[in-house]
């Protein structure tokens, strides 16, 4: 149920909002199971399960050996036989190991047994680079998986939207994957109190604009939005749309954006190649909207290269807010 029991809020970090979301899952429906590695006691990877093994026992948060694949395979197992686990990886990178799990077995079960069944369950994957964690622990794979039908796919960009997105994924019977960008997990903002959900698959437009429409995901939408206020001051009006979703896309609100302003910039942080950045584009231009545009649509992604240990090679390797502000004058300008 799409509803706010408590209109108060409070100020979260995003890590805070997501233990809130998982508390709350936790006290209200005996399904739900926490389950991961290192996620009890020592509170998981980046400490965003906390305390909630001593609030419910090692029946309900549940380390897991170490093991993805294993662990993947009890966690979908789990949900075809009445439960709701959500299951937390310590570094999306990891998922690799757990491929066949969920490609081959949570995606498509429903489908292979006639609807017979379904698969209720949550993975959080935390993602994204920024940590100095280096090649193996710090990349950007949603787009693997958001090509994968049966799955949903999204990334929280706001601690409201980190509660609201996880508490809605638990309410849907189908897999649903959670990537929260690691660098997000200590920044703060307001989170409605008690249960609400954030509708899966509709963008947020985070700044109206006229001129230019900046479709981001995850952390990118910030960068977006900090050259947006730059671009502001040159006369330059950015509309920026938070996607949330990149499967199913809010496909109503981008063409919408894009029809108003006739320019597109896509930013996310993961490699540029056949990332979201690709369908984002080929969906305007398979549409009405490629009418409206004034100029071609341009992609910022990462480098084609592993994300690099080097803290100045790290930050090279992904867009950042003076690659928005080029592109952006570059595209406004007529300069391409």
């Amino acid at each position: 149920m799409n509803v706010v029991v408590k209109a108060d809020t409070r100020e979260l970090s995003y890590a805070e909002a997501i233990r809130e979301a998982m508390d709350i899952a936790l006290e209200s429906d005996p399904r739900v199971v926490l389950m991961g590695e290192d996620i009890g006691v020592y509170g998981g990877a980046f400490q965003v399960t906390g305390d909630l093994v001593h609030k419910y026992g090692t029946d309900r948060v549940m380390d897991t050996p170490i093991s993805e694949l294993g662990g993947a395979g009890v966690a979908v197992g789990a949900a075809m036989t009445g439960l709701r686990p959500i299951f937390e990886f310590q570094f999306s990178d990891f998922a690799a190991l757990a491929l066949e799990q969920i490609v081959n077995q949570a995606a498509k079960l429903r489908y292979m047994l006639g609807g017979a069944i379904s698969v209720p369950l949550v993975m959080r994957f935390p993602a994204g680079s920024g940590t100095g964690a280096a090649a193996q622990h710090s990349q950007s794979l949603e787009a693997w998986l958001a090509h994968v039908p049966g799955l949903k796919v999204v990334q929280p960009s706001t601690p409201e939207d980190a509660k609201g997105l996880l508490l809605a994924a638990l309410e849907d019977p189908d897999p649903v994957m959670i990537y929260e960008h690691k660098i997000l997990y200590k920044m703060k903002g307001k989170v409605p109190a008690g249960h609400y959900t954030t509708p899966i698959g509709k963008a947020a437009i985070r700044r109206p604009g006229k001129d230019l429409t900046i479709v981001a995901t995850s952390i990118m939408v910030h960068k977006a939005l900090e050259a947006a206020n730059t671009l502001a001051a040159e006369g330059i009006d950015s509309e920026v749309i938070d996607l949330r979703t990149i499967r199913p896309i809010d496909r109503e609100t981008v063409l919408a954006s894009v029809r108003k302003t006739g320019r597109m910039i896509c930013v996310y942080e993961a490699v540029k190649t056949l990332g979201i950045g690709a369908e984002i584009s080929a969906m305007v231009a398979e549409s009405d909207a490629f009418d409206y545009l004034d100029a071609p649509i341009i992609r910022l992604g990462g480098a084609e290269c592993p994300i690099p240990y080097n803290p100045e090679l790290e930050k090279a390797a992904v867009p950042q807010v003076p690659d928005i502000l080029q592109a952006s004058r570059n595209l406004t300008k007529g300069r391409l």
